[in-house]
């Protein structure tokens, strides 16, 4: 979700070699082909704000408005084009969170009790003090129920902040707010399906339960082919779809059990193909070497049936969570997060919106929410946590992170706007939440981003780095 070391590593090099490295450098995080970024993201809510506020407003969002229509026979489901990327789209980006998050509790910086305990304590701490300072100014209004808008954060925007800073930091840093963040929003989508859900279609929930537990069979019995995955994959996403919740959560579901552990360890791998590598070579310098057709023909063969082993047994050092992220993260940076934004971004401002949103609790209430309640809720709850000694401070990183990191997860964008329009019934009330929820989001961008520059090793110095070692100076001698 930001750069990772080897990525890293590759923009340092690239510093050597370009004149505009210094700006290189600090935009790589928000446009990283390897990881979910929030570049793209922020790009495509500029280009939905000025458009909305553009003579061509209201028939762009006529545009997201419009029915699209699925049938098969007698059966139909139609939505707008907006609640198809909610629906449709978005789960990809939920299933790319749960295979991430899995991989810090099982092997990652979180593999360890009481560091695993650690962001999920900060994560309740980020739920209960957000809502509770919302409701401090809410609570007996009419936009009381809109308490969940406060209850998640996003992703993408808070990891490409932490990402500016790339080996600055620790790397436990990344792996406790993408784990924060990963709780966080499973707390928001509970939220979602619990407390704005209207009804609930038993026969669907045991559908996705069904083909949910059809998963955990194949995994048991460590079936390899992918397709059986991707149907009963589409099978849990049609029957969280059809039973009223909202379909994120089978993103989430599904992601968590993806393996973290590739089925072939790199040691075993290089004690299985040491032997077809070299008979792969016998047979093509037999081919080579043929006297006619049909014994080159047969050595060619031979060689590619040599091939095929080595090629299943490299596909066997690969985790399946690993390739999956690879595979799908750059059509959710590139596409589902943009259209995301550019189909719910719908703030029309004005000089009205501005009076309406300093005078009403709903806007109050989700700004002090966020850019208050987020770092507060999860400074206190981690702290309170590491005292009575059932977490621990992972390693290398600092109290300063820890407010740093609390500030980021303030910027609540895509699963604040999910829930303030399932909350919320006028129109005007959804452009006020979404106005608050901007504002609120710039607040805790810039708060978090002031927080972690202070609490970053200096510009050439590696925070993971042995004392006394460096990181090479961007500009140095190669």
């Amino acid at each position: 979700m930001s750069l990772s070391p080897r990525l890293s590593g590759r923009v340092a090099a690239r510093a050597h070699h370009s004149p505009a490295a210094a700006f290189l450098r600090r935009v790589e995080p928000f446009f990283a082909i390897g990881q979910v970024s929030g570049g793209p993201l922020l790009i495509a809510t500029l280009v939905a704000l000025a458009v909305v506020n553009s003579p061509w407003g209201d028939e762009y969002l006529r545009l997201w408005e419009r029915q699209v229509r699925l049938s098969y026979g007698s059966a139909a489901v139609a939505r707008s084009a907006a609640e198809w990327i909610n629906d449709a789209l978005m789960p990809l980006f939920f299933l790319i969170i749960g295979t991430e998050v899995k991989h810090e509790f099982a092997k990652g910086s979180l593999a360890s009790l009481k560091t695993a305990i650690f962001p999920v304590a900060g994560a309740v701490g980020g739920l209960v003090v957000p809502i509770g300072l919302y409701l401090a100014f809410n609570f007996g209004t009419p936009t009381q129920n809109a308490w969940g808008v406060v209850a998640a954060m996003d992703t993408a925007f808070s990891l490409a902040i932490v990402a500016l800073f790339t080996v600055r930091l620790p790397t436990a840093v990344r792996a406790v707010l993408l784990a924060f963040a990963a709780i966080d929003d499973v707390f928001g989508l509970l939220v979602i399906a619990v407390a704005y859900t209207a009804s609930l279609t038993p026969w669907f929930l045991g559908v996705a339960a069904a083909a949910y537990l059809a998963i955990l069979a194949l995994l048991r019995m460590r079936w390899t082919p992918p397709a059986a995955y991707v149907v009963l994959g589409l099978m849990v996403w049609i029957g969280v779809l059809g039973s009223g919740v909202h379909p994120t959560i089978a993103g989430v579901a599904v992601g968590l059990l993806l393996p973290t552990s590739s089925r072939l360890s790199e040691r075993r791998f290089a004690e299985r193909v040491q032997r077809p590598l070299d008979e792969f070579k016998d047979a093509q310098k037999a081919a080579e070497q043929a006297s006619d057709e049909a014994a080159a023909a047969q050595q060619e063969a031979r060689a590619q049936k040599r091939l095929g082993y080595i090629h299943e047994m490299t596909s066997a050092t690969d985790a399946a969570a690993g390739r999956l992220v690879r595979t799908l993260t750059p059509w959710v940076t590139y596409l589902v997060l943009p259209l995301f934004a550019l189909s719910h971004v719908r703030i029309h401002f004005s000089t009205e919106l501005l009076a309406d949103a300093l005078r009403s609790p709903l806007a109050v209430g989700i700004v002090v929410g966020l850019a208050v309640g987020k770092p507060v809720g999860f400074l206190a709850a981690t702290w309170a946590a590491t005292r009575t000694g059932a977490a621990q401070l992972p390693d290398g990183v600092t109290w300063r992170m820890v407010l740093g990191l609390g500030g980021v997860a303030g910027v609540g964008f895509t699963i604040s706007l999910f829930i303030a329009e399932l909350a919320l019934t006028e129109a005007a009330e959804v452009e006020v939440a979404a106005f608050g929820i901007l504002v609120a989001s710039i607040v805790s961008g810039l708060f978090g981003f002031l927080v972690l520059r202070s609490a970053a090793a200096p510009p050439g110095e590696e925070a993971d780095a042995p004392p006394g070692e460096e990181a090479d100076a961007p500009n140095g001698a190669a």
